[in-house]
């Protein structure tokens, strides 16, 4: 493993632990005694995507990432989510044990997990998935969706209120005060 810093190729793995898509090791440089993080993953066989214009590519885990990023900006979501949501569907489709998968799959796989986590990402992406030709038929989606009963109250994408914090804080800057007899 070369450094980053020096590129010596030696060094000394002062930590390792699992990470969600493989193993993260902390490295320590023999030469310059500089720490950097690598990560370990399970290479396998090449997934292939078939298109529905019948084109055939290389599956992405960046491309598929950026399109997720896309339809969840500037949503309140959890650190990670996206990222772990790629590990998943990537991780089901390799599962799957096929060299060739169509998009319809993977678009798929998105939309469910999206209609779970955030709502209003889940149509986001699915009008840009579904290709949706007019507007009646964008309509019938978001009414159907507005239909299935929500699995979240609201509090896991809703982001807390400052003055949620405002008691607990208060109690914390509390000091007794010391009597003197």
């Amino acid at each position: 493993m070369h450094c980053p810093f020096c590129g010596n190729n030696e060094s000394r793995v002062i930590d390792s632990r699992e990470a969600p898509d493989g193993v993260r090791r902390r490295r320590e440089c023999m030469r310059c005694e500089l720490r950097f993080t690598t990560y370990e993953r399970v290479h396998s066989m090449p997934l292939m995507i078939a298109k529905r214009d019948g084109r055939r590519e290389a599956f992405s885990s960046e491309k598929l990432e950026r399109s997720l990023r896309t339809a969840c900006a500037k949503r309140p979501l959890e650190v990670g989510a996206i990222s772990k949501m790629v590990v998943n569907i990537e991780n089901e489709l390799h599962k799957l044990s096929k060299a060739e998968v169509e998009a319809r799959v993977i678009g798929e796989m998105c939309i469910e997990r999206l209609k779970i986590l955030d709502r209003v990402a889940y149509i986001r992406f699915a009008s840009v998935y579904r290709d949706f030709q007019d507007v009646d038929s964008f309509t019938k989606e978001v009414e159907a969706l507005a239909e299935t009963p929500d699995e979240d109250d609201g509090s896991k994408s809703q982001l807390r209120l400052i003055e949620d914090d405002v008691p607990r804080l208060a109690r914390r800057g509390r000091r007794r005060r010391a009597r003197h007899g």
